[in-house]
C-alpha cells in the first residue's frame, strides 16, 4: 500500500478511496432498497390476489371478475399471475374494447413489465430526496403503459383501445398491480389518435438511447482501467 500511495500521491490516493467507499455505499443502499421494494411488492400483490381469489368469479378464460359496477381493469404481475376486470368492464365494453383491454393486461403479464417498474422504484428509493426525481419514475410508468399500448393495438386496433381506456380510466388501482387506465389516460389516448413514428426515427431513438449509456460508462470506466493497468505494470 506504501507504494501505491506513493506512486499516486496522497491527494489523488485518498480521493480514490473516498470514491471507492462511495461506491460501496451507494452499491449497499441499493442493494437494501431493491430487497425491501421486493418484498413489500409481493406481499401487497399476495394479498390483494388472495383477497380476488375470494370475492371475485373465476372465468374460464383465466379472468377473475370483481362484482363491481365501475368499469376497471389491471393485473397482478407473478408467478401466480391474475388479470381482474369488474363486472362495469364486461357490461360496459364492447367485444373488441375488451379484447384490447385484455390484450393491454396481458401483455404486461408476457413482458413482465413489472419487474421493470420495480428496479426503477428501487433506484428511486435508493437515492435521498433531494436528489431523486419522481419525474423519472413516472415516465417509466408511462413508457411501460404505452408498451402494453402498442401490443394492444396489434391486437385489437386503436380506436377500440382508445375508447376502452377512456372508459376505465377512473378506476381505482390496487398497490402493487398494473391497470389499463390512471393519470396517463389522456396522453396514452392522444398518442393512439396521432400518427406512429417512422422506422428512421425509431432508429435513431434507439441509438440515441444506447449513446446515452455507452459513452458516460467509457468515460468513466476507461480511466480507471488505465489506472489501475499502470499501477500494476509499475
Amino acid at each position: 500500500m506504501a507504494g501505491e500511495i506513493d506512486a499516486l500521491g496522497w491527494p489523488l490516493w485518498i480521493t480514490y478511496v473516498a470514491v471507492f467507499a462511495l461506491t460501496l455505499m451507494v452499491g449497499a443502499r441499493l442493494a437494501v432498497a431493491v430487497v425491501q421494494v421486493a418484498i413489500a411488492t409481493r406481499r401487497r400483490r399476495a394479498h390483494h390476489r388472495m383477497v380476488v381469489d375470494l370475492v371475485g368469479k373465476s372465468h374460464k378464460s383465466g379472468l377473475r371478475i370483481l362484482d363491481v359496477d365501475e368499469p376497471l381493469a389491471y393485473c397482478l404481475p407473478g408467478v401466480r399471475s391474475r388479470v381482474v376486470v369488474s363486472e362495469g368492464t364486461l357490461t360496459t365494453l364492447a367485444d373488441n374494447e375488451i379484447a384490447a383491454i385484455l390484450s393491454h393486461e396481458r401483455a404486461h403479464l408476457r413482458a413482465r413489465h413489472d419487474l421493470v417498474l420495480e428496479m426503477f422504484t428501487a433506484v428511486h428509493a435508493a437515492f435521498p430526496r433531494f436528489v431523486r426525481s419522481a419525474s423519472a419514475l413516472d415516465a417509466v410508468r408511462l413508457l411501460i403503459e404505452m408498451l402494453a399500448d402498442d401490443a394492444a393495438v396489434r391486437a385489437a386496433g386503436p380506436t377500440p383501445l382508445a375508447r376502452a381506456l377512456v372508459a376505465c380510466a377512473t378506476g381505482r388501482t390496487p398497490a402493487g398491480a398494473l391497470a389499463a387506465g390512471g393519470p396517463t389516460t389522456v396522453t396514452r389516448v392522444r398518442r393512439l389518435g396521432g400518427r406512429g413514428n417512422s422506422l428512421g426515427v425509431a432508429a435513431c431513438a434507439y441509438v440515441a438511447a444506447a449513446a446515452v449509456l455507452v459513452v458516460p460508462t467509457v468515460a468513466v470506466v476507461l480511466p480507471w482501467l488505465t489506472e489501475l493497468n499502470r499501477l500494476f505494470t509499475a
